[in-house]
């Protein structure tokens, strides 16, 4: 059984060529089951049956996180939307574990056509549009969005903002926009060195003692770029950084100032 690193539509895989093949049937499953009508009335509790491990150690990995910051007050910022696997999550977890926290609102910043440039810094592997979306996708994320706050009280204000652009441009404008607010979580999935070194360095003084930094590509070869943007701005011997033991490449740490 062979492993290698291979691009699929602009996103990076690392899988055996057999997790491959059965990730490809379970694809086919879930399309072959839609097709024909998909589980009913409840199809969103029986579409689980779809989840893999992997899948299943990240939303475990998210449910640690959160309840990491439910005694520190501020937003959420998420560097790095994508599809917005992680953001919907975060709004449902709001909503189990702080339903009446409307003060918590979560920010999710991303260009939605994929990397903007990439530096000498991040390696080699990485190239200017990777993990894009489709053309216009924001506009129906922010509908799925509010369809799942929509099952949490105070749905009659909106909790979340999902901002278009690239961070350096976009970030300024958001801190000049919300002078109140402060970060509890940052979660940096941006993957390369530019946008995350200039995040880092914007958002430092909005963190509080207790704030919740989260990486997603740290130690990881072939996404250089993070780590280095991490040791220029913060210092990784001054950050007693954190693992969770089903996520390989992704890290946290508690601020400490």
């Amino acid at each position: 059984m062979t492993t290698s690193l291979n691009k699929v539509e602009g996103e990076f895989t690392q899988r055996p060529g057999g997790e491959s093949e059965a990730d490809s049937r379970l694809n086919a499953f879930a399309k072959e089951r839609y097709a024909s009508g998909g589980f009913g009335s409840q199809w969103n509790y029986h579409s689980t049956v779809f989840l893999k491990r992997q899948v299943l150690s990240r939303l475990l990995y998210q449910d640690m996180l959160y309840k990491k910051i439910l005694d520190v007050p501020g937003v959420i910022c998420e560097f790095g939307v994508h599809w917005g696997a992680t953001i919907s999550q975060l709004i449902n977890l709001r909503g189990m574990y702080e339903p009446f926290n409307h003060s918590r609102t979560i920010f999710g910043f991303d260009t939605f056509e994929g990397f903007p440039g990439v530096d000498a810094k991040d390696g080699g592997f990485s190239e200017s549009g990777d993990y894009s979306t489709s053309k216009g996708y924001e506009t129906q994320l922010d509908e799925l969005l509010t369809l799942h706050e929509s099952f949490s009280p105070v749905s009659h204000i909106k909790k979340f903002e999902l901002i278009k652009g690239d961070v350096n441009n976009t970030l300024p404008v958001w801190t000049k926009a919300n002078p109140h607010a402060i970060i509890s979580m940052a979660i940096f999935d941006m993957d390369i060195y530019a946008p995350t070194k200039f995040a880092l360095e914007t958002i430092l003084p909005r963190l509080t003692k207790g704030s919740l930094l989260v990486f997603d590509e740290l130690n990881c070869r072939h996404f250089p770029g993070e780590t280095t943007a991490v040791m220029e701005v913060l210092g990784l011997n001054k950050l007693r950084l954190q693992r969770y033991a089903h996520q390989p490449y992704c890290a946290f740490a508690v601020y400490e100032g």
